[in-house]
């Protein structure tokens, strides 16, 4: 988790979202991903997206079984439709979202009834995820009200 959060803080200092993620097999990182929706002009472009891409390329094959995904946010219905798909075996994420979560806040995706589930663990390093985000968009709204300032 301790790479994902770096690629977190990676993704903030771009002007992303501070989202990252690692796919893990065998203890050893083979994908690694973060937000890059706007760098790339992407939707698509999240960071467990990112990390599963990268894991099947270097992997040689899309299905990720045996394999663990590891990010700071919980994943979104789009994300989590891939991570069913690439077959990964356990999802760890770091921080709940309220708003997009698909895991278990909003939606329960990843429960077994779209495919055969991935063993998942929620909270890990969930306070370190949190402040990244927070911070973010702490800075984030600082930018827009200053810009929403009008001078006389």
């Amino acid at each position: 988790m301790e790479e994902a959060l770096s690629l977190a803080a990676q993704a903030a200092a771009a002007g992303e979202i501070p989202v990252g993620a690692v796919v893990v097999e065998n203890g050893k990182i083979i994908g690694r991903g973060r937000n890059r929706r706007e760098e790339q002009e992407d939707v698509a472009a999240h960071a467990e997206i990112e990390a599963i891409r990268d894991a099947a390329k270097r992997k040689g094959d899309w299905r990720l079984n045996g394999c663990e995904l590891y990010v700071t946010l919980e994943p979104c219905a789009m994300c989590c439709g891939a991570i069913l798909h690439a077959r990964l075996d356990r999802v760890v994420f770091g921080a709940y979202d309220a708003i997009a979560g698909a895991v278990v806040s909003k939606a329960t995706l990843l429960d077994g009834t779209l495919a055969p589930a991935p063993q998942v663990v929620g909270g890990l390093c969930a306070a370190e995820s949190e402040r990244l985000l927070q911070n973010f968009f702490a800075e984030r709204r600082k930018t827009i009200d200053k810009a929403d300032t009008v001078s006389i």
